[in-house]
């Protein structure tokens, strides 16, 4: 029987929404990426730039075991923000963020 990937579950900083339990090593992967992409600058980053920014800091451009990098995108930006990690500039549109 094959062993089952590890999982992790997800936060999701909006009122009312759950995270969603996602494969833990790609979540890693993509954590790292997104902290790399993600400037600590007053400006930060448009959040429709972070697919192609974050590919660049991915293996291959690619997440281990495939998968979409948008959909892993905003999963993990939010569950990033819930912890702290990650913040919206309050006020912009479309949407920015930075590293706190």
């Amino acid at each position: 029987m094959p062993k089952k990937a590890a999982t992790i579950q997800t936060l999701n900083v909006n009122p009312g929404a759950g995270g969603a339990r996602i494969n833990a090593e790609r979540y890693e992967a993509m954590k790292r990426a997104l902290l790399k992409a993600v400037p600590r600058t007053a400006t930060g980053i448009a959040f429709r730039e972070l697919p192609t920014v974050v590919a660049a800091h991915l293996p291959g451009g690619k997440l281990p075991g495939g998968g979409s990098i948008m959909w892993y995108v905003t999963t993990v930006k939010l569950d990033l923000e819930a912890r702290g990690l990650l913040v919206r500039i309050p006020g912009s549109k479309p949407q920015r963020l930075r590293r706190p």
